[in-house]
Formats: C-alpha cells, structure tokens, sequence
C-alpha cells in the first residue's frame, strides 16, 4: 500500500559565475586582501555548483549536503551597482534570488527522494523517512513563505507559490503517514492508531483539494501521478481509521459501531480498488477489512443482536497530529560556510568603516582614562613609599612588595627586553617611511611625464590631470607621514623615560643580596607595627588594589564588546535608499557603552576618595616614624625603586603598543602602495593608448595644401593631326612656388614633395625664391640670372636631388 511521491529536482544549465561576478568585485571593491578574499569566494561558488549539478545526485543524505552548502549564495543586495551579466539591476537581482530559490527547491527535492528511499520495515527507515519529510515539506514552505516575495518577477510554475504550497501539504502528509505506519508497526492502542490514521487522511484531504486547481502543480507533475495517489490515499487512510476504530468499539461491546465502521470501510477500499488500482494497491487492507466485517456480522447476527447505525450518526474520530514542517533556519548543514559573509554594498562597507573608527574612539576614550587613573594612583602611591612603607617596619630587609616588583620585572626580561623593543622601533620606523615615500614617488614620477606631455601636445592631451586625480592619494599620505612624525615624537618621550629610570630598573634586575646591599639601612621602628594608623593604610591600599583589579576586568570587557552594525545599515539602505551613519552608530554606541562609561565614572571617583584618605593616613603616619637622614635616605631609595617598577610596566606596555602600531600601520601601508601602483599603471596604460592615437593622428594630417597638377602632365600627347604648341617661355604668374617645383623635379605627386622639403632642408639648403624660379627655367632653357644660378650651385652638389632634376640642370648649364 506504500507508495509515496517524490520531487524531481530542476535541471539546470552550467553558468560560468566566475567571470561576471569577478568583474562586479573588481568594479566594485578596492584592491587588496578583501577583493582577493571576494574573488576567491566567488571561485569557491562555482566549484560548489559544479560539483552539485555537474553529475547526478544520489538519494542519500551527503548529496543533500552537498546541495546545501549553496544555499547562501551572496545577498542580492551587496550587488547594486547593475548587472552581473548583462542587463538591469532588477534582472541581476532576480536571477540571483531565481537562483537561491532553486537551490532551496532542489535541496527540499532531493530530502523527499531520501525519504522515499528509506526502508520501512526498520526503526531507523521509519524515523529518516519522518525526518525528511518533515525537512522538505518545510523547504517547501519557506519558499511559499518567504523566499518569493524577493523576487522580481514571476516564478517558473514549479516554484510558484501555489505549487510548493501543495508540495508542503503532500510532504507533511507523509511524514504523518510514517508515523501512522511507526504506530502500526510498534502494536499501539487502536484509539492512538485510529487518529494518527485519521489525521493522515486529514493532511491528504487538504492536498487533494488543492490539486484540484490545474494552475497549482506542473502539467507533468500534475497528470501523471499526483491527483489519483492523493485521492487514494485520502480514502486508504480514512479506512485505516476506521478499522482501527472499529476494534475499539469492540472493546467496548459496541457491535452494532463496529460493524457500520467496517462497512464504510468495506466502501472506501472498494471506490480506490476500482478507480485508483493501478496507483496504489489495497488487496491486503481490503482482505484485512473482509475478515474482520464477516466476523463481526456473525457475531451478531448469532449471539448479539446489536443494531447496526448510519454511518453519519456515527461519533467522529479524533485526530493527532505529531508532525510539523521543519522551520528553515540557516545553516541547514553542518559543513556550511558562508564564503560571502563579509560581503556587503559600498555604502555600507563605507559606513561600517566609519563606524569601525567611532567605536575604537570610544574604546580607547574609556581605557585610556581607566589607564591615566591608574597611572595618577601608581604615582601617588610611589611618591608616599607606599606600600613599601609598611613592609619596612625593620628598617633593614627588603620590602615584600619590592621583592615581588624587583621578581615581576625579572620574569618580563629585565633590561634587555626593554632595550631590543627599543632597537626595535627605529627599523620599523624606517621600513614604513620607506613605503610611504616610494608610494609617493611613483605618483610625482607620474605626475611629472603627465605634465610634460601636457605641455608638449597642449589641448590634444585631453585627459584628467594626474594632479588633480591624486589629490586624495596626496592627502591620505599626507596622513600617514603625520601619523609617522607623531609616532617618532611619542617613541622619544617613551625613551627619554626609559633613561630616567633606568638606573632604578637595572637596580631591581640585580639578585636580591645585591638590591639589599644597594638599599640604605635605618633605625628599626617596630613600635609601629601595631599602630592603628598602618592598619588603616593597610586597609586603604587593599582596596585601592581591588578597585585596580576591577578596572583591568572591566577594560576587558570594554575591548569584548561586539555588535554588528552591516544589518543595521542594510536595513537603513533598503528601506530608506541611505543610511544615517552617524545618527545609527552613535545610538549603537550609546547602547553598546553607555553602561561601561558609567562604571568608569564610579572607578574614577571611588579612587579620587580613597586616594584622599589615603594621603591623610599616611601624613599621621609620617609623624609617627622616627625622624632621622638614615630613614629618609633608605625611604627615598625604595620610593624610586617603586617608580621604576611601575615607569617599567608602563613603558614595556607602550613599547609593545608601539611596535603593534608600526606592523599595523605597515599592512595599511602596503594596501596603499598597492592602490598607488594600480592608479599609476592604469595611468600609464592609458598613456600609451593616448600618445598612440596622437601619433597616428599626426601621420594623417597632410603636411602641405592641396595644389594643382599642370595641364601638361594630364592631357594626352599631340598626334600628326595636331599642331604642336608653342613652346612656353613664361609661367602664368599665379603657378605657386610648389607647382614649379614639381615642374622641375618631374615628381609624379605631391607626396613626393612633401617629403623632399624637410629633407632638403634638413641638409641644410636655402629653398629661396630665386631658387625655385631657377629651376623653373631649365625646363625651358631660358635666359638665367647670375644670382639665380648662385642659388642653383649648392642644390647641384647637394646629392639629394633626382637623377631627373640633375640631368635638366647638367643640360641647362651647357646651354649657358
């Protein structure tokens, strides 16, 4: 009697996603690491779709692993700068939305053909059967529910809302069906049975209606299977129901129930056995339903006699319903990785930058004032010899708290750590210079042949100039050389206090016999061990230590706070097209530290108070102690040994901040080379092209007017019928220098001439008029001028003159 439906999965068609996807990236994000990681991720898509629709997916649960590992493909709204392939952004948006849709729809698919797979008869077939029909009959539904309204056009018919709406419905039926046939199998009570049996029929019912509307299923889908299965199993389960109902009756000396149950259920096998029997086969029910009516009605026609009622005065079955569509609720698999997690649009990638920056101000606001506080108490502290004061009742031996500075400071590597963290900065130092000044280098390099060729082509080099283009490049570099030069200034005041206490530092590097050998002895003042006043002072420091102790935890949780602001902002750009960074961030910000700054506040006047009885305590306890220049000497000595402990803590601590800040800052460095190197090749690309086109532009401009070829050179030559001509003594007066030239030269077109000229001047010849009009008299062997034939002499000797012209000029000085 099982038979269950399965989906078939949407064919799809290999698209190569890499290409367009990487062009948006490229267009769309600056170079560096972040484009890199993005086309990366965008490889990584491909290969997943590939790997999922490039061979048959076999039913079990690791293709569906597979499958779904593609379900988060990049949010449609982080591509909003046009088209990925081609057309507008509403299309890109809705095949990307078509895409993630489909992949959902073949995920549910595939989770129905893994159930139907399952073996029945076992435990663990029923339980992966429920499950994934469970799992699909919720894909289904979030598609209905959720998933198509993001899209921008109307769906494919499978994926319709009327279509996976069904699809929900049929799957969930299913899955109740499995329970039916868990119960069945597990021999649990008929009245459990019997509405387990009825809400199945329940659950087929409702689908069967909605397939009653053509338009809700595929054509193919629809006539084929679905329709009569589902009207057969409406009527299999209905029987099952009261079958099992029909037992209980028997239970409770209900013949006359039992048997009008039976009967309708006689009915409900007979009407699936004559219209739905090459779907679904019910011999084995209908056999099972015989038996039990011919034994019931024998029972009572011979013993009991109960009267048999209509089946519509019958009492209604209950219902249970232990099923439910598995909410969809990212990741649905346990090897998924969002590779676009990171992805978001330009203004919000911008915004979140900004926002990046407020928080750390705000972070470093509050730990930097808890840090200034603690400093002013340390100093404080160190300036009254306290707690070293107390602990040194015995005037000879070191103090305990001195002792474990003296330890802390060995363990943290003494001087030499200092002093390579020290060395340390200068070469960083220069490392980042370095970088800077040939990032800046390259755009002046540039700058300078763009001026030149400016200057040289004048208005035919139209292209933006690298000056003003740079002027941001200029600026963000001017930036980092003020954040360099700041950084040099800090690096020696942190030196300069290094020098001041180094003495003292080095002092406490020395073993212990040697420190107490260093440290001046006093008289004992052991009659003050038991003083009111040091208890008090004792009090006092403790909880000023605790009050430390609770800022340090209270920095940690300030530096934990995290919130990500990118949905915040998604949800400003799409409901409002722009996003009020500053107004969200600031709310955020308030939110996110507003309770820590009020901490902080409490920290910084509960200190100022206890500061204040401190000093008050400690004044009584000065006039208590023995005034002499031993004591002082030795107090002195332990206040700057104390100073130097906490001048060591300090200045290690900015020494590494110092050092994290130069790497830091080199990273950042080298995304800004790498952005001057990019701007400056795709200028110089474009440089190449520019002269190119000038170049092949200045070849085709003619490099003379237009003249006119002479009338002798296109008429055809007299014949015997024709008088000749009279020979031409003189040249119309109108005949251009260049015509005359190409008289005398027998050139056959001006562009002959055109590249004579600048060679005959190149050689350095004076074409003068009186030369032209010599030339234009050997053709016509007329009288020449003794100046004119000064101008002839150097073009004669020339050698780079025609055979022609010479021959004509050989035969008119013979003729002179």
């Amino acid at each position: 009697m099982a038979t269950f439906i399965s989906v078939p999965l949407k064919k799809s068609s290999e698209v190569d996603l890499v290409k367009p996807l990487s062009k948006f990236v490229t267009a769309t994000y600056p170079a560096g690491e972040e484009q890199a990681e993005y086309i990366r991720s965008v490889e990584e898509l491909n290969k997943l779709r590939k790997n999922a629709l490039g061979r048959p997916l076999d039913k079990h649960e690791s293709s569906l692993e597979i499958l779904l590992r593609l379900e988060r493909l990049p949010d449609s709204n982080a591509f909003d700068k046009g088209s990925l392939f081609g057309g507008s952004v509403k299309l890109a948006l809705a095949s990307l939305g078509y895409e993630k849709t489909c992949v959902l729809f073949n995920g549910a698919a595939l989770a129905s053909q893994i159930a139907s797979e399952q073996n029945l008869d076992s435990d663990e077939g029923l339980k992966a059967a429920a499950k994934y029909y469970q799992l699909a009959s919720g894909a289904f539904g979030h598609i209905k529910d959720t998933v198509l309204s993001a899209l921008n056009r109307e769906p494919t018919m499978d994926v319709s809302p009327e279509t996976v709406g069904t699809l929900s419905l049929i799957m969930l039926a299913q899955a109740q069906e499995v329970f039916f046939l868990k119960a069945t199998s597990d021999k649990m009570k008929d009245a459990i049975i019997a509405k387990l049996a009825n809400q199945t029929a329940d659950f087929y019912g409702d689908a069967f209606k909605q397939c009653q509307y053509k338009e809700n299923l595929p054509k193919y889908f629809y006539f084929q299977e679905v329709l009569p299965v589902l009207a057969a199993k409406h009527c299999i389960m209905q029987a099952n129901a009261e079958l099992h109902q029909s037992l209980l009756a028997k239970q409770k000396k209900r013949f006359g129930e039992e048997i009008a149950r039976l009967q309708h259920a006689t009915e409900l096998v007979k009407t699936v056995a004559s219209r739905y029997d090459e779907y679904v086969s019910v011999k084995d029910l209908s056999d099972k339903i015989s038996r039990a009516l011919t034994a019931a009605k024998k029972d009572n026609d011979f013993i009991y006699h109960d009267r048999v009622p209509e089946v519509k005065d019958l009492e209604h079955i209950g219902k249970a319903a232990l099923v439910k569509a598995t909410a969809i609720t990212p990741p649905l698999s346990a090897k998924f990785t969002d590779l676009f997690e990171k992805m978001v649009p330009m203004a919000v990638q911008q915004s979140m930058s900004v926002y990046s920056q407020r928080k750390a101000e705000t972070v470093n606001r509050l730990v930097g004032t808890m840090r200034e506080a603690t400093n002013l108490c340390n100093g404080v502290l160190a300036s009254l010899n306290l707690p070293a004061a107390l602990e040194d009742l015995s005037g000879d031996s070191i103090p305990q708290s001195i002792v474990e500075k003296a330890r802390a400071i060995v363990q943290q590597g003494g001087l030499q750590s200092i002093e390579q963290l020290i060395r340390d900065l200068p070469e960083l130092l220069t490392r980042n210079r370095e970088i800077l000044d040939e990032s800046l280098k390259m755009l002046s390099d540039e700058e300078s042949t763009d001026s030149e060729l400016r200057s040289k082509f004048s208005q035919r080099w139209n292209r933006t100039p690298s000056g003003d283009l740079y002027k941001p490049l200029r600026a963000e570099g001017g930036n980092f050389r003020s954040v360099l030069d700041k950084a040099v200034q800090a690096d020696q005041v942190v030196k300069e206090r290094y020098n001041t206490h180094c003495e003292m530092i080095a002092l406490l590097c020395k073993p212990e016999a040697e420190l107490t050998a260093a440290i001046p002895s006093a008289n004992p003042v052991k009659t003050l061990q038991g003083s009111e006043v040091v208890s008090v002072l004792r009090s006092q420091l403790a909880r000023l230590e605790e009050v430390k102790k609770e800022r340090e935890r209270l920095e940690a949780e300030i530096k934990g706070v995290t919130f990500d602001m990118s949905s915040s902002f998604l949800t400003a750009l799409a409901q409002d097209g722009a996003i009020n960074e500053e107004a969200l961030s600031m709310s955020q910000l308030d939110q996110s530290y507003g309770s820590y700054s009020q901490r902080v506040q409490a920290s910084l006047r509960s200190q100022e108070e206890l500061l204040g009885k401190v000093q008050t305590s400690h004044q009584e306890f000065s006039k208590l102690k023995q005034s002499n220049s031993e004591a002082n000497d030795r107090e002195e000595v332990l206040k700057k040994l104390a100073s130097a402990h906490d001048s060591y803590v300090e200045i290690t601590s900015n020494l590494k901040e110092g050092t994290k800040f130069y790497n830091d800052l080199t990273e950042i460095l080298l995304k800004f080379q790498n952005k001057c190197s990019d701007i400056v090749f795709a200028r110089k690309t474009e440089r190449d092209e520019l002269l190119k086109d000038l170049q092949q532009s200045i070849a085709r401009e003619p490099s003379a007017p237009s003249f006119n070829v002479p009338a002798y050179q296109t008429n055809p030559a007299p014949t015997a019928a024709d008088p000749a001509p009279a020979p031409r003594t003189v040249f119309v007066s109108s005949q251009s220098s260049m015509d005359r030239l190409v008289t005398l030269m027998n050139l056959s077109s001006a562009a002959e001439v055109t590249l004579g000229l600048p060679f005959l001047r190149l050689m350095g010849l004076p074409i003068t008029a009186g030369c032209y009009t010599a030339w234009n008299r050997t053709r016509v062997c007329s009288d020449v001028s003794s100046t004119e034939m000064q101008c002839l002499r150097p073009v004669r000797h020339s050698g780079a003159l025609r055979a022609s012209f010479i021959i004509a000029l050989d035969g008119f000085c013979d003729c002179t």
